[in-house]
């Protein structure tokens, strides 16, 4: 289940539990299944981070293999280039041809690395908005446990102690 689920679903949880008797805003719920639930979110969480390193692993080969690919068809349009300049016949048009294929070589590679950078950024804006939903959600929940321990609803040490109300 996608982590956004979990959170969706712990909210979902928060808001269906029972409000404490003469308080709209304080609630409660079972500790156990709410510490099961935010271990499994917890356990979730470092998959996503791996597919966000995938990401940018993917991103980190697409833009070598550009370059690779650009850097290729600059040498070949070079090569070509002296080759043609070699030949005496043909000096000026090799000159003018070895010119295009180069510039043309160069937009290509410019042109890929437009392409590579759009993805990526894609990429990126796409998982940094889920990073914050969930960074989000969990700060949102961690706020109501502490609201609610500071009230009280959970029981620990001070079990005795009487509800606020």
């Amino acid at each position: 289940m996608d982590p956004l689920d979990r959170i969706d679903e712990l909210i979902e949880l928060i808001q269906d539990s029972r409000s404490v008797p003469m308080s709209r805003t304080n609630f409660m719920f079972d500790r156990t299944e709410m510490i099961e639930r935010l271990e499994d979110l917890r356990a979730e969480l470092p998959s996503e981070l791996r597919k966000a390193a995938a990401v940018l692993d993917e991103r980190d080969r697409i833009v070598d293999a550009g370059r690779r690919e650009a850097d290729r068809i600059v040498r070949e349009s070079e090569a070509e280039h002296a080759r043609l300049v070699s030949v005496n016949e043909i000096t000026v048009s090799a000159e003018h041809e070895g010119s295009r294929i180069i510039a043309e070589a160069r937009s290509e590679a410019q042109r890929l690395r437009e392409e590579v950078d759009d993805y990526v950024d894609t990429a990126l804006a796409n998982f940094e908005q889920f990073l914050t939903r969930a960074l989000a959600s969990i700060e949102r929940g961690r706020d109501k446990m502490h609201a609610l321990r500071e009230i009280g609803t959970f029981q620990g040490e001070d079990a005795e102690r009487p509800l606020p109300f």
